[in-house]
């Protein structure tokens, strides 16, 4: 049997455990192709259409595979709703016990087109859990758009659930702010240095502080904006490591929470670093239709969730040494599961498939 073959069986496999037994038939062959176009993306390392043909264990020829994926990607059928929201909510479940922390921000895909992403943080790590996708270059998007996409995201939170919300200054915004309380959401949110802020009648702007290098000022029950909302908790944080000091806008109550929480924001990067130059090399994608872009997301972040799931598989000494070094892990889990994934295709072994992770342990020191 073929890898390209073996691969595709057991992406299949993986992915029947999260849809009813009652799809028609036309939504299995959606299915059927979702699971090529994964399988197309791991084993390509490519979003490019004609390298997902080529991995594609179909008779047809060639051009015939590319078309099958550009009409899934055409088709308004196939939304995040139906094909990757049952992934999110079923990760999110399994790592509900400890506070969920969710990332916001943007970054550029395709051809002139900018995505908004929300994930959660997963061992250094950022799992995609919901995405909008529109025409622009690099630069903040409205308000309009973070409350959509947030929207988007919220029914899959697991009742009860202890979430924060962490976003750059992009996603400050007063609207946003009094959702996220309506939801009893924590959140950590970079200010500008010029935000304006009311202590009593007193109105001065972050950058008034003084902060200095080494410290961390915090102003409780202050008013936001001159729309004086709050009241909230005003963070300036100035880190050794840093040029100049970052202001944050916060609803918990601890400044050194707050911080804490703040410095995992930056972990979305490695999800886009992951698709992109490290990875599945979506910045190379030639679409330049949001809805098209949209799709192609499903499939590329359930194949990195398959390869996070790989990478803790491969985390035991008695796993890892077949792929990497013991003594020193120089990896981060998105290679450590690529790696694994290659080593058991070469020896033939059995292929592990799925689109959730374990619980992640209290202190780990991976990458």
């Amino acid at each position: 049997m073929s890898d390209n073959l073996k691969r595709y069986r057991a992406i299949s496999a993986g992915l029947k455990q999260f849809f009813p037994k009652q799809l028609t038939p036309r939504q299995w062959q959606h299915f059927r192709v979702m699971a090529a176009m994964i399988n197309g993306v791991v084993g390509s390392r490519h979003v490019h259409l004609p390298k997902l043909a080529d991995k594609f264990p179909s008779q047809a020829d060639r051009e015939s595979r590319i078309k099958r994926f550009a009409r899934w990607l055409q088709n308004p059928d196939v939304t995040q709703t139906s094909y990757f929201a049952p992934f999110a909510e079923a990760l999110l479940v399994g790592l509900a016990a400890s506070p969920l922390v969710l990332v916001i921000d943007g970054s550029t895909v395709g051809r002139g087109c900018q995505c908004l992403m929300v994930s959660v943080v997963y061992r250094n790590r950022a799992l995609p859990l919901g995405w909008l996708v529109f025409k622009g270059s690099k630069g903040h998007s409205s308000q309009a758009r973070h409350l959509d996409l947030l929207r988007q995201v919220q029914p899959l939170i697991p009742t009860g659930a202890t979430v924060v919300l962490l976003g750059d200054g992009e996603f400050d915004g007063i609207e946003v702010l009094e959702q996220l309380e309506i939801w009893d959401w924590g959140y950590v949110c970079r200010t500008a240095k010029n935000t304006i802020l009311y202590e009593e009648d007193y109105r001065f702007s972050c950058a008034d502080w003084g902060a200095q290098r080494g410290m961390c000022l915090h102003l409780p029950d202050v008013l936001f904006t001159d729309a004086r909302y709050g009241p909230v908790m005003a963070v300036a944080w100035w880190r050794d490591v840093c040029d100049e000091p970052l202001y944050l806008v916060t609803n918990l109550e601890l400044a050194e929470e707050a911080c804490a929480f703040y410095q995992q924001r930056f972990l979305i990067e490695t999800f886009f670093s992951d698709q992109k130059s490290r990875g599945f090399h979506l910045h190379k994608s030639h679409l330049r239709h949001p809805e098209r872009l949209a799709r192609l997301l499903i499939v590329a972040c359930l194949a990195y969730i398959w390869m996070i799931y790989l990478g803790v598989q491969a985390l035991p000494d008695e796993v890892r040494r077949r792929i990497h070094r013991v003594h020193r892990c120089d990896l981060s889990l998105f290679q450590l599961g690529m790696a694994l994934l290659e080593e058991w295709l070469t020896q033939g072994d059995p292929i592990e498939v799925a689109f959730s992770v374990p619980p992640p342990p209290l202190l780990n020191s991976v990458r």
